[in-house]
C-alpha cells in the first residue's frame, strides 16, 4: 500500500499545488489563493474539492476555461452590499480581496451581502463562511454552476449540484460548519466510481433515459438526484435564485461545462455575513453551551471539527505524480 500512497503535510501540499499552477499558466495572486483553498480543503478533511479537484482547476486554466492573469473588480453599490466580478478568473481570489473589507463592514453595518460572477467552480463552499466565522461572524453562502441535477418532476439536468454552507463562532471550540450539496451525492463521487469501475448507490443519480441507475457511467450522461427529493430540488432552486439570480451568474442550464471547453462556467457565489454581538452580545458563550448539551446529553453530532494543523496526509502516487508533472500543452 505505501507505494500507492505519498505522505505530505499541509505545507508541502500547499508547495505542490502552487506550483503546478504556475505551470499552468495562473498569476502568483491566483496560484497563491488556490493552493490555500486547497490545503483547507485537505485539512477539513474534504478531499473531494481538495487536491482531487486540482486537475480540474489545471486542466481548466490551460483549456481558457479559467483566465489564469484574471484580475477581480470589487464594487459596493451600497455600503452593505459588494460585489465582484471575477473576470473569468476564480471566485477564491475575488474572495481573498474582498475579505478585509467585508468583515470591517459587517462589523458596522451588522451584516454585509457578498456577491460574484463570472468565476470557476467554487471548491469547497465552507471554506468561505469558516474564514468569517473565524472573525467572529455568522454566515451562509450558496452557490451554483453547469447543471448536474434534475429538478423536481423533472428527469434532465436544470441545477448544478447547488450546495449552502452555513458557519457560526462557538466559545471554547471550533465553529460550527455546515457544508451540504443539494443532491444525493457530489459529482465527483459519481466520477470517482467510475473511474474505479464501481458501481453508485440507489437515489443517487438517473441514466440519459430518465431512468434510475447504479452505473456511474450512465449517470454523468444522465442527471443527479436531489436528497430527500423534491424538498431537497427546492432547496437547488432556492440556491439557484441566491447564487445565480442575486448576483448576474449564469443560470445552472447557461453555464458551459466546467470539464471541457474553453469557456469559463460562470458560476456564481453568494454570501450573507452577520455580526451575532449586534443582536445577542452572549451569542458564542450561548452557542458553545447548546452545542455541548447536544452533543453531550443526545448524542447529536455537531460537524464543524477543527481543522488539521502540522498533521501529515495520504495522498494517492497517481494524483502526486499527474500533479507533480503537469506541463502546459
Amino acid at each position: 500500500m505505501a507505494d500507492r500512497t505519498i505522505s505530505l503535510t499541509l505545507a508541502e501540499i500547499s508547495t505542490l499545488a502552487a506550483d503546478a499552477l504556475l505551470r499552468a499558466g495562473a498569476s502568483e495572486a491566483l496560484a497563491r489563493s488556490l493552493a490555500g483553498a486547497v490545503v483547507a480543503a485537505e485539512a477539513a478533511g474534504k478531499r473531494a474539492v481538495g487536491l482531487s479537484h486540482l486537475p480540474d482547476y489545471l486542466d481548466a486554466l490551460d483549456r481558457g476555461r479559467i483566465d489564469g492573469r484574471a484580475e477581480p473588480l470589487l464594487t459596493s453599490p451600497v455600503p452593505a452590499l459588494m460585489k465582484c466580478d471575477c473576470g473569468g478568473g476564480i471566485a477564491q481570489l475575488g474572495f481573498d480581496m474582498a475579505f478585509e473589507e467585508l468583515v470591517a463592514k459587517t462589523r458596522i453595518f451588522g451584516l454585509t451581502a457578498y456577491a460574484s460572477h463570472n468565476s470557476f467552480t467554487t471548491g469547497e463552499l465552507g471554506w468561505y463562511v469558516a474564514r468569517l466565522a473565524a472573525e467572529g461572524l455568522v454566515a451562509l453562502a450558496a452557490t451554483n454552476g453547469p447543471a448536474l441535477m434534475a429538478g423536481a418532476g423533472s428527469t434532465r439536468p436544470v441545477y448544478c449540484t447547488n450546495p449552502l454552507a452555513f458557519a457560526a463562532p462557538r466559545a471554547n471550540g471550533p465553529p460550527l460548519v455546515i457544508d451540504q450539496a443539494s443532491s444525493a451525492t457530489a459529482f465527483v463521487r459519481i466520477r470517482e466510481a467510475a473511474e474505479r469501475g464501481g458501481t453508485i448507490p440507489e437515489g443517487w443519480a438517473l441514466d440519459a433515459d430518465g431512468r434510475p441507475t447504479l452505473d456511474p457511467n450512465a449517470a454523468i450522461k444522465g442527471a443527479l438526484l436531489a436528497f430527500g427529493g423534491p424538498r431537497g430540488a427546492n432547496i437547488a432552486l432556492m440556491v439557484e435564485v441566491l447564487a445565480a439570480g442575486l448576483t448576474g451568474a449564469n443560470w445552472s442550464l447557461d453555464a458551459p461545462d466546467f470539464q471541457s471547453g474553453d469557456e469559463t462556467p460562470g458560476a456564481g457565489l453568494f454570501i450573507l455575513a452577520i455580526a451575532p454581538k449586534l443582536l445577542a452580545h452572549d451569542f458564542e458563550a450561548r452557542l458553545d453551551r447548546q452545542l455541548q448539551r447536544l452533543a453531550t446529553e443526545y448524542g447529536v453530532h455537531v460537524p464543524g471539527k477543527g481543522r488539521a494543523g502540522g498533521s501529515r496526509i495520504a495522498l494517492p502516487r497517481a494524483l502526486f505524480d499527474s500533479i507533480s508533472s503537469f506541463r502546459r500543452r
